[in-house]
């Protein structure tokens, strides 16, 4: 009696479960097929910061970003978004005392070509990004920074002096990125944090000066499909 007790118990739970895959399949099926590979503009503000040890008033750094961006479905509810951006980075020191005593604000410009490759987890119209990215250094311009010989920061009146420029920091900077997004038929709107990895200095001056700092950008986007 036991065992035909358990039978049908067994019956019926692979039924109840044949019943559930039935209701399901096909609803996934039409989620899958209403979607489609989309490709598309974005664009929106940055606020960047290098976080620079032992320096007082430091400020963020408003910025910009644009460029493309594609949105693959692998399935029901889950895409790859591969994007390809020109993005800002850097920070403001608004007080930083040289080696004469006088405070000097400091302006890091970091401009980067982008590929941030992100796994898009999309219930409803809310769209959950995160993946990794790599970038490029395209440009640095740092104001009101010159170095001596060993890297600490003079107020350039030292002929022998230099200014940090591109080649004191690395070309390479990759980290990780994670947001969120309304996400409507190829339409965006969201908001994503990305982590910088990799020191930004490069050279002996640009460590010294930046003292290991990484990128830290938070972003408000907008995206259109095309």
């Amino acid at each position: 009696m036991k065992n035909l007790v358990n039978r049908i118990s067994l019956v019926g739970s692979a039924s109840a479960f044949l019943l559930l895959f039935t209701l399901l399949v096909p609803r996934a099926q039409a989620q899958l097929s209403d979607q489609e590979a989309r490709v598309g503009i974005k664009g929106g503000i940055n606020l960047s910061n290098l976080y620079v040890n032992d320096v007082s008033d430091e400020k963020a750094k408003f910025g910009a970003h644009a460029g493309l961006w594609a949105k693959i479905p692998v399935a029901a509810v889950f895409a790859v978004q591969p994007e390809l951006l020109y993005t800002t980075a850097g920070s403001k020191i608004g007080s930083y005392t040289n080696v004469q005593g006088s405070q000097q604000q400091i302006n890091f410009s970091l401009g980067y070509l982008q590929l941030p490759v992100l796994a898009s987890l999309t219930a409803g119209p809310v769209s959950i990004q995160a993946g990794p990215y790599v970038s490029y250094l395209l440009s640095a311009k740092v104001k009101n920074l010159r170095v001596d010989n060993n890297g600490v920061p003079t107020t350039g009146q030292d002929p022998s002096s230099t200014e940090v420029n591109r080649d004191n920091f690395n070309a390479i900077d990759y980290g990780l990125a994670g947001g969120i997004a309304l996400d409507i038929k190829g339409f965006q709107l969201g908001a994503r944090y990305n982590y910088g990895l990799r020191n930004v200095g490069q050279t002996f001056l640009a460590e010294t000066v930046t003292n290991g700092s990484k990128n830290s950008v938070a972003q408000v986007f907008i995206a259109f499909g095309l």
